[in-house]
């Protein structure tokens, strides 16, 4: 190793998303730690090292261990973000092993910086915005039970040796070339200024004046790199991200069909557009802005999905497809030539928790200009992939659609035709008000306003004869609404029982509409009704407990309740 030759040590290194910044800067890479094995496979794969895992814990019982580390320039660290995430349990998960493993990180941070003829010139920590709330604001020797090894260092052990809150600050990835707008609270420390300098941004939002370039989106991604479905060849494929190509049959990890089941986009696509209390989102995604954040668990049917139409002719199933693993790692910031160990669904965890490079080379950058002022260093990227002992899952070949998924026997659902007039009204198998665990007959809920605390209205089979004055007497066209139906319709509803087989199996029978397909329905046939947003005024009317409604609203009623009425005979 040259002597200058600036170095880091990684803790939490995973696929190794923050060293390859550093790399990429010109840093030589000491040690990586992580105790999962892919990560440590991956890592060693990339860097050409031969590192074992190990358990960060075990720092925290032993400074020796700490002091036996190799010193070097930088230490960087991405403390696992599960137990801090907002959609980890909705924000309610155990945080205390993640506050452990955060307060064992900040430990040698400050051992090696504290530590006599320290040559430690910077730090930094990545972790998900929300980590803040649970961290203190600074730490004490004390607090990071160092307090014998800060009194044989001469140390105040009650004296602050790391000052978190000041030298922490949220940066976005899109700032800094990233395809993916994805925001992370970064913490750190330029050790001869005794705090956390922002790095330079090198992109800005479009809406926003000034010479930066504006925010790759994902359209630089479809327009610059070749789809899944493209056949086998040496043509040579340009790196979006990088500048240098490689032979389009050395690509790993995107040739192979990630077509989504129909039920499955289905409910990513309700979740997204119509979720009954969060905001609207774009489905698939909208290419003209920067992708949304890439998630560690790869899933099709969540509202956190990405989903992008697929580039072939298909109806239902597969119309709609995942992002590839090689896909997810380009948006992540990652050359085409970096490597993922395992898996499909291994290798996307190792993606989807990593740090982004173009930000973890921004922050190298920073380090480097605080030595060596405004130090000229080209990007150094492996150009050529290294895949030996790689599964490399691609394959040339379509997904044969052979395996539905299904719903757990017992499954609860709730679902409405459309949010509007600040309320919803759900068809549920369960009792809503009461979120029973144990689905029992159909039923019909109206919500007003979101969230707790807002009201809950429940209607009884057969309400519908109550509504059908109201709707002949208020609109002109109720009677042919009501005819519609009447005939065609209600001749698609089933049983309870067959109701809710048909929805464990995600699938219509006999000619019956599932659940979902019959709320689907229900919000095609009201829209041929409202083409012009009209309102009902109840005028002394108990139907809803808001006076003013939207048209579109009592007749959803009508039809859901019309669907209860019969299920449940």
């Amino acid at each position: 190793m040259s002597k200058d030759k600036l170095t880091i040590i990684d803790f939490f290194c995973g696929a190794g998303g923050f060293s390859e910044g550093f790399r990429q800067y010109g840093f030589e890479i000491l040690l990586g730690v992580d105790h999962w094995q892919p990560a440590i496979d991956t890592f060693n794969h990339n860097f050409k090292k031969e590192f074992n895992t190990k358990n960060i814990l075990d720092f925290s019982k032993s400074v020796d261990e700490i002091e036996n580390l190799p010193d070097s320039d930088v230490i960087i660290g991405s403390p696992p973000c599960v137990s801090f995430s907002s959609s980890n349990k909705s924000g309610k998960a155990d945080k205390s092993l993640g506050v452990q493993l955060t307060e064992t990180f900040l430990r040698i941070v400050a051992v090696k910086k504290h530590k006599p003829d320290s040559k430690l010139k910077a730090w930094f920590m990545e972790n998900v915005v929300n980590s803040k709330k649970h961290l203190q604001p600074s730490y004490t020797f004390n607090d990071l039970n160092l307090s014998s090894w800060a009194r044989k260092n001469g140390i105040n052990p009650n004296k602050i040796a790391i000052a978190l809150e000041e030298n922490s600050t949220i940066i976005n990835s899109a700032d800094f070339g990233s395809l993916q707008a994805r925001k992370r609270l970064i913490s750190g420390e330029i050790i001869k200024y005794n705090k956390f300098l922002l790095p330079v941004k090198t992109n800005k939002p479009s809406n926003m004046e000034g010479e930066l370039p504006n925010y790759k989106t994902l359209r630089h991604l479809k327009d610059n790199f070749p789809n899944p479905f493209e056949r086998k060849s040496t043509k040579l494929i340009h790196d979006p991200l990088y500048y240098f190509s490689i032979e389009k049959d050395k690509i790993s990890d995107h040739f192979y069909d990630t077509g989504i089941y129909e039920s499955d986009w289905q409910n990513s696509k309700y979740l997204k557009t119509n979720h009954p209390y969060m905001g609207k989102m774009s489905f698939p995604e909208c290419l003209d802005n920067p992708s949304r954040t890439v998630t560690a668990t790869k899933i099709a049917n969540s509202r956190e999905s990405l989903i992008f139409k697929t580039e072939i002719n298909r109806i239902g199933n597969g119309e709609y497809r995942s992002p590839t693993i090689r896909e997810a790692a380009i948006i992540m910031g990652f050359p085409i030539t970096y490597q993922f160990l395992g898996k499909e669904n291994t290798k996307w965890r190792l993606v989807g928790n990593a740090v982004c490079p173009s930000v973890s080379r921004a922050l190298a950058k920073l380090v480097k200009n605080s030595i060596r002022s405004n130090s000229a260093t080209p990007i150094l990227v492996s150009e050529q992939p290294n895949l030996e002992g790689v599964l490399n899952l691609n394959n040339y070949s379509l997904k044969i659609f052979d395996k539905p998924p299904i719903k757990n026997k017992g499954s609860r659902f709730r679902r409405h035709p459309f949010k509007s007039g600040n309320m919803t009204i759900a068809l549920s198998n369960f009792d809503i008000e009461k979120n029973d665990k144990q689905i029992d007959k159909w039923r019909v809920t109206a919500f007003y306003g979101t969230g707790e605390g807002f009201g809950i209205k429940s209607y009884k089979e057969n309400y519908y004869k109550q509504l059908e004055p109201t709707i002949l007497k208020h609109f002109s066209d109720g009677e042919k609404f009501i005819h519609v139906i009447n005939n065609g319709f209600t001749e698609k509803i089933a049983t309870t029982k067959l109701l809710q087989e048909m929805y464990e199996k995600q699938k219509s029978l006999n000619g019956f509409l599932e659940p979902t397909k019959l709320v689907e329905e229900v919000t095609k046939i009201v829209a041929r009704f409202d083409k012009n947003n009209e309102l009902f005024i109840q005028n002394g009317s108990k139907i809803f407990d808001k006076e003013v409604v939207p048209k579109k609203q009592l007749y959803a009623l009508y039809a859901l309740n019309k669907i209860i009425s019969i299920a449940n005979k």
